[in-house]
């Protein structure tokens, strides 16, 4: 490899790598087993399984049939519908909320009816952080399914109609079994960006212990106040990210 490119390739490895190190380097190791045993810390780690599980599930719920959509159909403005599913990408997370708010807030767009109707307030309980975490997930879980469903062999649905299988039927029993793999793998994703979701979750759902106070909401508090209990929660959140991305890695960069 040429130095003119090797010099950058490993000042930009360090760069992502060094501040890893330093969060391994750093972290109280003797009184680790202590602190992640400690009830805030198990409350918020319960809570971020709790909520990441529920929010991956309403992901699927309605990420599957809306990749279907982008992937089989030739509905007219595909291309915005694909766009504007993938805001939540690239959209600050913070203004997601903001825009979570003036949507589902007490006296948002539809969260006023839902409040004068029946009754339910969204901002600042548990559910609004499934939904902080479903808004910007879910995107995950859509592009990860309409790349598998594009890639799939139609043919086999199409033998399957042939033989009189209805629509839905082809679709339980031939097409979602072709892509399973496609939809693990967005579901994974999904449920890994749900538990790391942060601005979203505070700006709609707020920061209350035992309520609303996820693990990265966890972390930012106890920055101010208890370093090694941050690094503690940021180790767990780094060996989740971890583990998610070996799972993943025959499915990027092919089995070696």
């Amino acid at each position: 490899m040429p130095w003119p490119l090797l010099v950058p390739a490993l000042a930009g490895l360090a760069f992502l790598v060094l501040p890893l190190a330093g969060l391994l380097v750093r972290a109280p190791w003797a009184t680790l087993p202590g602190r992640l045993a400690e009830p805030r810390v198990l409350e918020a780690l319960r809570l971020s399984l709790v909520t990441a599980t529920v929010a991956t599930a309403v992901c699927l719920l309605l990420g599957v049939p809306l990749a279907w959509l982008l992937a089989r159909t030739t509905l007219p403005g595909r291309r915005l519908l694909r766009a504007l599913v993938t805001v939540p990408l690239v959209l600050p997370p913070v203004v997601g909320g903001v825009a979570l708010l003036l949507v589902l807030g007490r006296r948002g767009l539809a969260g006023q009816w839902l409040y004068d109707a029946f009754g339910v307030s969204l901002p600042f309980t548990t559910t609004g952080v499934v939904v902080a975490e479903a808004f910007v997930a879910m995107p995950f879980l859509v592009i990860a399914v309409e790349g598998a469903l594009r890639a799939a062999d139609q043919r086999y649905e199409e033998a399957a109609a042939t033989l009189g299988a209805s629509r839905w039927t082809v679709f339980r029993r031939v097409t979602l079994p072709m892509v399973a793999p496609g939809v693990v793998a967005g579901a994974v994703l999904c449920w890994a960006r749900a538990l790391g979701e942060f601005g979203a979750t505070i700006t709609f759902a707020g920061n209350f212990p035992g309520r609303t106070q996820t693990m990265p909401l966890a972390v930012y508090l106890a920055l101010e106040t208890d370093p090694d209990a941050a690094i503690v929660l940021s180790l767990v959140l780094l060996a989740v990210s971890v583990i998610v991305l070996a799972g993943l890695r025959d499915r990027w960069v092919g089995a070696t």
